[in-house]
């Protein structure tokens, strides 16, 4: 595999992965919320549930997508009506700057995991990849290389977050955050259904 081939993958993995989504969003709110340790498990359920879900359309599942194109409209649906839940469910979070096991609500990580599949940005990097790299030796080093660029970029929003709890350092700055977060999270998974409806 050629150098030129190496950096497309990795270029490609790294801009997918770190440029804002709804994963990423939720990431920096519970890691503000929660703290980064207490986050981990939900980076580590969306970059291993990613990962499978792009090793499933690297072998296979995009031909079933090609048989069954209605397939994906309704995963839109669904991933709308969950990104909606978890933005109602940040917006309406207690908002404590102290970090008791009996008051928070960590994000799981059977949650990071079902939203990458349910999530849309997620289908579009893997059929997008996919695409790109055909051959069964490519898409394995390119699933690899996506593996660590994946956990390493989420990995950031999380320790972002840990930057953010500087400034939101009230009770009521953190609600305010909460809110906006939750919000934007349930905006874009309008805008998303708004669009596709309109196509």
């Amino acid at each position: 595999m050629s150098l030129t081939i190496f950096l497309s993958m990795l270029l490609f993995s790294l801009v997918m992965s770190i440029s804002p989504g709804p994963v990423n969003m939720m990431i920096v709110t519970s890691s503000i919320n929660n703290g980064f340790k207490n986050t981990f498990a939900f980076i580590s359920g969306a970059t291993i549930g990613f990962t499978l879900l792009l090793i499933s359309i690297g072998f296979g599942l995009s031909e079933i997508l090609n048989i069954y194109p209605s397939f994906l409209s309704y995963l839109e649906f669904f991933g709308f009506s969950f990104i909606v839940y978890m933005g109602y469910k940040i917006a309406s979070s207690d908002s404590s700057l102290e970090i008791k096991d009996e008051n928070k609500r960590n994000l799981r990580f059977y949650e990071g995991f079902l939203l990458q599949w349910l999530n849309p940005k997620a289908w579009i990097a893997s059929l997008s990849g996919v695409s790109m790299f055909t051959g069964n030796e490519k898409l394995l080093i390119f699933v690899f290389i996506y593996f660590i660029v994946c956990y390493l970029s989420l990995s950031f929003w999380g320790y972002l977050g840990l930057y953010f709890t500087k400034f939101l350092n009230t009770h009521n700055k953190l609600k305010i955050f909460n809110i906006i977060m939750g919000s934007i999270l349930i905006l874009s998974a309008v805008i998303m259904i708004l669009s596709n409806l309109l196509h």
